[in-house]
């Protein structure tokens, strides 16, 4: 064998492999947030796998919507948002922010700092004021200063390849 990886695929990230590029970011496994804020029109969510910690001081953590995204106005404008962790049993709830993020018919859900909706449930919860908003391609890349954490025990929602799975 010459070292070479079989069935190996070699591209650069053009237009002509744009799926091929999504298809390969695909494969780093992720876990699963659901980010909320309170826009001039009401309660919004994003379900969203561009969550990272970003520093431990200051506490500040970053997400990524994607400027595609009817709620993208919204989010980068938001001076308040939580980011939740979910929890591998809240597939459901994932899969509810994906579709429709201006639906907040769900139990449990109260206000948090800057009205931001709070869900119930998750393993944590990042409770976050905007400290920046960088450009970032077609996506932005939104930094919070994190205000308040909540956490529980529990193994978490995961995203690879397209589908949803658990971690833990």
């Amino acid at each position: 064998m010459d070292g070479s990886v079989m069935n190996e695929q070699v591209f650069t990230p053009d237009e002509a492999h744009q799926r091929d590029f999504r298809d390969a970011l695909g494969r780093f496994a992720t876990g699963v947030t659901v980010v909320t804020t309170h826009g001039p029109d009401g309660p919004v969510g994003i379900t969203a796998n561009s969550f990272a910690a970003l520093s431990l001081d200051p506490a500040l953590v970053m997400w990524a919507p994607g400027r595609f995204s009817r709620r993208f106005d919204v989010f980068e404008q938001a001076a308040h948002f939580a980011i939740h962790v979910m929890a591998d049993d809240q597939l459901e709830v994932a899969r509810h922010f994906a579709r429709d993020g201006f639906d907040f018919s769900l139990p449990g859900i109260e206000p948090g700092l800057g009205d931001a909706p709070m869900l119930p449930g998750c393993l944590a919860r990042f409770e976050c004021a905007r400290h920046a908003v960088y450009p970032g391609g077609d996506h932005a890349i939104v930094v919070g200063e994190v205000l308040r954490v909540a956490t529980r025990d529990g193994a978490g929602l995961s995203f690879f390849g397209g589908a949803y799975g658990a971690i833990g």
